[in-house]
C-alpha cells in the first residue's frame, strides 16, 4: 500500500504549483477539500481509458480532491487549462489522514474509478488489488474492503446520487478555494 499527498511534493513531472488544503463541514460535505494548481511542469500527462486519451496535467491545470470524512475513497477532480472538467478520478483507500503541516494523505487500495467528463465510466487496477492480496501486501479484510468500497461507488454513480461529480463542478465555478493563503511548491 502506498500513501499518497495532497500536495504531491515528490510529484517531479511539476515544477511549480499552487496547493492549498481546507476542512469543511457543513450540509454538503464534512471533510478536506485541496487546491493543486499547476503553473509549470517538464511534460504533460497523458492517460488512456478504452478508447478514450486525455491530457489530465498540464500548465494551468488545476486539481480538486475532496477527502469525505468517515470513507474509503478520495475524489480528485481535474480541469484544463480553460477550466473544463477533463476526469474524476476515485481512488479507493483504507486510511485517510492529515500531516502536521495540514496536508491531507491517503492509503491507496489499488482500486480506481474514473468518470470520464462525459459520464463514461472505469473501473482500474482490480489486477493489483489481486496481486497485493495474493503477495500479503494486504489482508482479506482490505480486499473485501476495497471491493464492496468500489461497487458501493459505481452504483451511487450509476444512480446519480455519487455528490461529488456535481459539487466539484459548483465548487471550481465559483472560486471556493480561493481564499487563504497559498503553499507554493516548485
Amino acid at each position: 500500500m502506498k500513501r499518497k499527498f495532497g500536495d504531491r511534493a515528490n510529484w517531479r513531472r511539476v515544477t511549480k504549483r499552487q496547493f492549498r488544503s481546507k476542512y469543511v463541514d457543513n450540509d454538503v460535505f464534512t471533510g478536506y477539500v485541496t487546491y493543486y494548481h499547476i503553473i509549470s511542469l517538464r511534460d504533460p500527462l497523458w492517460k488512456t481509458y478504452g478508447e478514450h486519451t486525455f491530457r489530465i496535467a498540464d500548465k494551468g491545470y488545476t486539481w480538486l480532491q475532496y477527502y469525505p470524512k468517515g470513507e474509503h475513497y478520495v475524489v480528485t477532480s481535474m480541469f484544463d487549462d480553460q477550466g473544463e472538467i477533463v476526469e474524476w478520478y476515485i481512488d479507493v483507500c483504507k486510511h485517510q489522514g492529515v500531516t502536521d503541516q495540514g496536508v491531507p494523505w491517503f492509503d491507496d487500495l489499488y482500486l480506481d474509478i474514473i468518470v470520464l467528463n462525459n459520464r463514461s465510466v472505469f473501473l482500474l487496477d482490480e489486477d493489483e488489488l489481486d496481486e497485493a492480496l495474493t503477495k500479503g501486501m494486504i489482508t482479506v479484510k482490505d480486499y473485501d474492503m476495497a471491493t464492496e468500497t468500489a461497487k458501493h461507488v459505481l452504483n451511487l454513480i450509476k444512480a446519480k446520487k455519487f455528490p461529488y461529480l456535481d459539487l466539484s463542478l459548483e465548487h471550481y465555478s465559483n472560486g471556493f478555494m480561493n481564499e487563504g493563503p497559498f503553499q507554493s511548491g516548485g
